[in-house]
């Protein structure tokens, strides 16, 4: 085994932030760990805020994944509240003045929500457990919400109101809700989820303007329509936040460009995990699937596992599959692999994608006869069975055959 630092720094005091002090703590490492937040709180769980927290079934307590105390327990030196401002060679400068050395140091410094040109200072963003707060506030009072933006947020927040009995529209930009993330046919499915709940969902509309609108919020459309609510939340996807490391010299533009195990191409002795972080496919997959950053809670967690061990130099462990979740109107969406490399969709189980009910569908991606990805609507015992398929890349023959089976 390698040598082992001294102290790692880590820089970010969320979900990737976390597991990697605690990935280090599990390989043990026995040497001094900092972290650095920018916010006030303790580590805290942020799928929840879009749920749970909106709907007012959980408190701010709920969503801490582990507090001062617990972190003290694992040798953690905390400094939140605190922004990091630069990063030099073994050494990060905070806003207060003071300067932090380490002989590695981890970046995991999230997300910020992105906002539109002209957004008002009274429209709702959905980032952090400050902005779940306010949100729920505003919505204890509203009768009226818009959202602007279909995706994972959006829509949550969406079935977050609709059942708190507020009437919601949802304005989208693309022809379907989530086609970023699972393609146009399957992005029709989460559209019906919507619409079944009774979501006033638009798609393929662009907003020209803000409109002043006294107590509502307002916003024209670029034909020329009014849409207005009591309340409105802008969820329109996250930008890494990588402006403190603007005078390293790397391009940020998508993110830290990482190697397969998380190590920052340009910077030495500097690793990145979460959703800063760009990462190379496995030198291992013949797929080789673009660089590219993925924004999802269980990828935060297998990034620190490679990371605390390749900082100690253990040996690496087997690459995960991709996998993410999201809680819309009761069902469960679920995904496992790369949906991104696939050519085309096949129907595995139930009837959503031929025009019938949304829940118990699983449809599977093909990369020419391979299967490289599978997702699910409201079937996640079925799911299960085809973790092992999409890791390692069954044919279509396999695929159906598993189908039949568990039909």
């Amino acid at each position: 085994m390698a040598r082992q630092p001294e102290h790692v720094l880590v820089v970010g005091a969320g979900l990737g932030g976390l597991r990697s002090v605690e990935q280090l703590r599990a390989a043990g490492f026995q040497g001094r760990i900092s972290m650095v937040g920018a916010e006030r709180h303790p580590p805290y769980d942020r799928p929840p805020l879009s749920k749970q927290m909106l709907t007012g079934e959980w408190g701010p307590e709920r969503v801490v994944l582990r507090d001062a105390d617990a972190l003290d327990d694992l040798g953690v030196r905390l400094h939140l509240g605190i922004e990091a401002t630069a990063l030099r060679p073994g050494q990060v400068e905070l806003a207060d003045g003071a300067t932090l050395h380490g002989d590695a140091v981890v970046l995991a410094t999230g997300l910020v929500a992105r906002c539109l040109p002209g957004q008002p200072v009274g429209v709702h963003t959905l980032r952090t457990l400050d902005d779940a707060l306010a949100l729920r506030t505003t919505l204890e009072r509203a009768r009226s919400l818009l959202v602007i933006g279909g995706g994972f947020i959006g829509s949550e927040v969406a079935g977050a109101a609709r059942g708190r009995g507020i009437d919601v529209t949802v304005l989208e930009a693309a022809p379907v809700p989530l086609a970023r993330a699972l393609g146009p046919q399957l992005g029709v499915l989460c559209g019906r989820l919507l619409t079944d709940a009774g979501v006033d969902l638009r798609t393929g509309v662009v907003i020209a303007r803000f409109l002043d609108a006294g107590s509502c919020v307002a916003v024209e459309l670029a034909d020329g329509t009014r849409v207005e609510a009591d309340a409105t939340v802008v969820g329109i996807g996250g930008v890494p936040r990588l402006d403190w490391l603007a005078d390293t010299g790397l391009d940020l533009t998508d993110g830290l460009a990482c190697g397969p195990s998380g190590r920052v191409h340009g910077l030495d002795g500097v690793w990145a995990v979460g959703d800063v972080a760009a990462w190379d496919p496995p030198a291992a997959d013949d797929r080789r699937p673009a660089r590219r950053r993925h924004e999802h809670w269980t990828s935060a967690g297998d990034q620190a596992a490679a990371v605390a061990r390749d900082i100690l130099g253990a040996v690496p462990r087997p690459a995960a599959v991709p996998y993410f979740w999201s809680d819309q109107f009761g069902t469960k969406i679920q995904m496992f692999g790369r949906p991104e490399l696939a050519d085309a969709v096949v129907a595995l189980h139930g009837a959503g994608l031929s025009g019938g009910e949304v829940p118990g569908t699983i449809a599977g991606y093909l990369a020419g006869d391979r299967l490289t990805a599978v997702v699910g609507f409201g079937a996640a015992r079925r799911m299960a069975r085809y973790r092992p398929l999409v890791a390692r890349g069954a044919d279509r023959a396999e695929t159906l055959r598993t189908a039949a089976e568990l039909t």
